[in-house]
């Protein structure tokens, strides 16, 4: 029975910065994509995909195949190259259809993209031989899978290139990765985006920790820099010209844009955001969220009208939400969020055109998948009101 004596606290959908963030005692090593290969540090996973489309040669005239689930910012790198995205079926279990990839790979196939949903890895052994006998390179999409591995090797090892973005799993304001385990990455030079960049990376990363009641004591602290910072960007404001924009001191992609701004593409993530992913430990990460994942899975499990999209939670697995197939999913989602409980819906809406007839299980998934957040950053008290929100949610 769902228990009903929480107070509602402030649930961060996100990792946010605290003083535990950095606790490191009994974390268990464990491996991540940049065990994968050589690396260059990013600031999103579709600045990744923008690198590794440029490095794999697709231009114009090409195709890259793409899942027919996707994340609205996996589209845009591919016209960015004025390549055209084409885009491969599902199975219902959301793995990939290896028979109708195989049918969609012709002569002006460049590129295969994989995704794995959740950080639960695809069968990518069996597209790469695909791949390699029809002449074509793999793209490992890592976005949701930062830390795990597959049959014994690091995420991310398989594909000639592969993409992450740190900032789904480290209390980071923006962060990405492009990976290889097959292919040199020195002729990729990477530009520092400059000191308003780096300050605003660490003041938003700080000031999301202190929206949700983290690190008091550097809140106090920076109290006087942050009033003047607020007070300089209004003065900014008010001397712009009505039409002109703010010039951007940060990706789109941090404030939850789709779009690719070919700016940031050549730009190296923070010194903020790098000097977290040495400071932070994975195993910790990978510890907290596969309990809080067991946590949800074993309240709501059963309950009516839903179900796991994932039955069982594999070893080496470090998942980035809880995902849930609800049989009526716009009732569940509107009353979760009048509940205040944080939702993702991954890949809803989908690029125009990719409807029924181009795959009826991914429209399918975009549409009644729910996830919600297992995070490591989440107080025991925020974990408890988020599975008795749910639950009432569900049993209303």
């Amino acid at each position: 029975m769902v228990s009903t004596r929480h107070a509602r606290p402030l649930v961060p959908p996100a990792p946010i910065l605290s003083a535990a963030s950095f606790r490191r005692a009994a974390a268990a090593r464990v491996p991540t994509l940049l065990d994968a290969g050589p690396a260059r540090l990013v600031t999103s996973g579709r600045v990744a995909i923008a690198l590794a489309l440029r490095e794999m040669g697709v231009g114009p005239g090409h195709e890259v195949l793409v899942p027919a689930w996707h994340s609205p910012s996996m589209i845009p790198p591919v016209l960015w190259r004025g390549a055209t995205p084409v885009f491969y079926r599902l199975r219902a279990d959301a793995t990939l259809d290896l028979d109708d990839l195989a049918a969609r790979i012709g002569p002006a196939t460049r590129a295969v993209m994989v995704t794995h949903y959740f950080g639960f890895p695809q069968a990518v052994e069996a597209v790469r031989a695909l791949c390699d006998a029809r002449g074509v390179q793999l793209l490992e999409d890592c976005a949701h899978a930062f830390i795990g591995s597959y049959r014994g090797k690091p995420i991310g090892a398989t594909g000639d290139y592969a993409i992450g973005s740190s900032m789904k799993f480290f209390p980071i304001y923006e962060g990405g990765a492009l990976v290889s385990s097959r292919h040199s990455l020195d002729r990729i030079t990477l530009q520092p985006a400059g000191a308003g960049f780096e300050a605003k990376v660490a003041f938003n990363s700080l000031e999301n920790g202190f929206v949700y009641g983290r690190l008091p004591a550097a809140r106090a602290a920076l109290w006087l820099p942050l009033r003047l910072k607020d007070t300089l960007r209004d003065m900014a404001k008010r001397r712009r010209p009505a039409a002109a924009p703010a010039p951007a001191l940060a990706p789109a992609s941090s404030d939850s844009s789709f779009d690719l701004d070919p700016a940031w593409i050549d730009k190296r993530s923070s010194w903020f955001s790098r000097t977290l992913l040495r400071l932070i430990a994975p195993g910790r990460i990978a510890a907290l969220r596969r309990a809080n994942y067991a946590r949800l899975d074993a309240a709501l499990r059963g309950l009516p009208g839903v179900r796991p999209l994932y039955p069982v939670l594999p070893d080496g697995v470090c998942p980035w939400v809880y995902p849930l197939l609800a049989d009526d999913p716009e009732r569940l989602y509107r009353r979760v969020q009048e509940a205040g409980v944080p939702v993702t819906r991954f890949g809803h809406p989908l690029w125009e055109g990719v409807d029924e007839d181009v795959c009826a299980n991914s429209v399918r998934l975009s549409r009644h998948v729910l996830s919600f957040p297992c995070h490591q950053e989440l107080r025991e008290e925020e974990l408890s009101w988020l599975i008795d929100a749910l639950g009432k949610a569900l049993q209303a």
